[in-house]
């Protein structure tokens, strides 16, 4: 099941890739335009705000692309759910700021990913047990 996480967070991430792109690079061009629903000289108004906003989404890629290439699980987990919240934020913001269709393609994704890694990815909780926390290894000295 962390391979599931994994590829889950990985889609999550191709997105933000496909974000950074359509808003830094194709913002003004015909799939920008579309995807958007902008007028070329509304685009061209917005083009250094979008390429902004695309920067932010890169970033977004970029920590879930790392999440999954730690090797500590504690860690590796603590990182996707930081940034898989990050982007469930940023959807719920948008969906209700600019369009409910945000909530649909970039929440949904991240919400379903932010699932399955916590019920199947997480090395807090024991792997026998879904409700039972792991135990803990510390040791204590006298």
């Amino acid at each position: 099941m962390y391979l599931l996480s994994a590829v889950l967070v990985l889609v999550v991430a191709a997105q933000h890739l496909f974000f950074l792109a359509l808003e830094m690079f194709l913002w003004t061009k015909p799939l920008g335009l579309r995807t958007f629903r902008n007028t070329p000289a509304d685009a061209d108004k917005m083009k250094g705000l979008a390429a902004n906003m695309g920067l932010y989404n890169g970033f977004l890629a970029a920590g879930l692309v790392w999440s999954v290439l730690i090797g500590n699980a504690a860690f590796a987990f603590d990182t996707k759910m930081f940034f898989l919240v990050c982007v469930l934020t940023a959807a719920l913001y948008g969906g209700y700021s600019v369009s409910r269709r945000i909530l649909i393609i970039q929440g949904l994704p991240a919400l379903i990913a932010l699932a399955v890694t916590i019920a199947f990815a997480n090395p807090y909780l024991d792997a026998t047990d879904c409700c039972k926390p792991a135990a803990t290894t510390a040791t204590t000295t006298e």
